[in-house]
């Protein structure tokens, strides 16, 4: 008589993918171990970051020590010091919540597309955004206010227009990118009409925001940005299954009983909504959309874009790219813009050389 030993069955899951069973069994959760370490230390980078960024001050003799900013945080230290670390924590807030919109908002349009160039900036919605902020204030006359709800309303109106354009029995990702940079160059060359024929101070002014600039940010101008985040992130959790099928290709979706139209419009809103509140809020921010997602997979090494990744990285190169702009050439301060679209040129500098050494190993 003999035995036989029965050979393991191959984990379907890499050992990397654990699941987690919090409520008896009756639920169970799978995370990526790699990930969420990867989130964690973007996470405490950018806590770090921020908290670093309170005690700098542009002006020679204006840093404060990190301990006394914990006490104007906690409200134990001299007004004077708190109404400084006051002034700055606006900027510091949005940087944080601002490049996880971004982010996710260019993970969304990537996502959807099934292209890394399928970026809110590159298709156009920034722009969009953009000249709704500078009608608000060149020809309207409405100031930094209206410049809020000129950007909503403009990146909106861009949204409407593309996804009609580029509608045609549904939408593709390489129809609606191209549609989508043709708009934006339109878009774009408008914005400089506007410029020109505005009175110089004005122009100098709406310039200098349409760069991204943080020097101007009230806390009054954090809740936007926050209010939206709530009401928009428990919707693209709820869409995000259907939105996964989209990495398999339009079709593959349709036949795994996904609406893709529909689904297509809801996140085409909820992009736009993430994008265009940040623009309304702290101006035109280059690139940060475009980088972050693409980031955030190849340093988790995930098959898709990871949302709270990418959120991660978004937060933790905006706030870096705030505290460079703040810094670079203080006492002068740099519009942020500057600075991810330096950041933006040397990530596609390095993509393209990676991708010709690819191309010819």
């Amino acid at each position: 008589m003999s035995t036989t030993t029965a050979r393991p069955e191959p984990a379907i899951w890499p050992k990397r993918t654990k699941f987690l069973r919090p409520f008896s069994g009756k639920i169970s959760i799978k995370i990526d171990l790699r990930t969420v370490v990867i989130t964690a230390i973007l996470a405490v980078i950018t806590v770090c970051v921020a908290l670093w960024s309170l005690t700098l001050g542009s002006a020679e003799g204006s840093d404060i020590p990190l301990d006394r900013v914990f006490g104007a945080l906690a409200g134990n230290e001299s007004p004077s010091v708190t109404r400084i670390v006051e002034g700055r924590l606006p900027r510091v807030l949005v940087a944080v919540f601002g490049g996880a919109a971004l982010a996710l908002s260019g993970a969304i349009f990537q996502t959807v597309t099934r292209n890394p160039l399928g970026s809110p900036d590159i298709i156009g919605f920034t722009a969009g955004a953009n000249t709704g902020a500078l009608m608000a204030m060149l020809v309207f006359g409405l100031g930094y206010n209206g410049a809020t709800f000129g950007s909503l309303i403009g990146g909106l109106l861009t949204g409407v227009v593309i996804y009609l354009l580029a509608f045609r029995g549904g939408v593709q990702g390489y129809r609606l990118i191209v549609i989508g940079i043709g708009v934006s160059a339109m878009l774009t060359a408008f914005n400089g009409y506007l410029l020109v024929r505005a009175r110089v101070e004005n122009a100098a002014a709406a310039a200098a925001w349409g760069q991204g600039i943080f020097e101007q940010l009230r806390l009054k101008d954090v809740i936007p940005v926050v209010l939206v985040l709530v009401i928009l992130i428990p919707a693209l959790t709820y869409f995000t299954p259907n939105m996964r099928m989209f990495e398999l290709g339009q079709d593959s979706a349709q036949s795994k009983g996904v609406h893709t139209e529909r689904v297509q419009v809801y996140l085409m809103i909820i992009g736009v909504g993430l994008i265009a509140v940040v623009t309304a809020v702290a101006g035109p921010i280059a690139f940060i959309a475009l980088i972050a997602p693409q980031v955030a997979m190849r340093i988790t090494r995930s098959p898709g874009i990871p949302l709270v990744t990418g959120a991660a990285v978004g937060a933790t190169l905006l706030v870096i790219s705030d505290a460079i702009a703040r810094t670079l050439l203080a006492p002068v301060q740099l519009p942020v813009g500057v600075v991810t679209t330096a950041l933006g040129g040397v990530y596609l500098l390095g993509l393209l050389i990676v991708q010709s050494r690819k191309a010819g190993s």
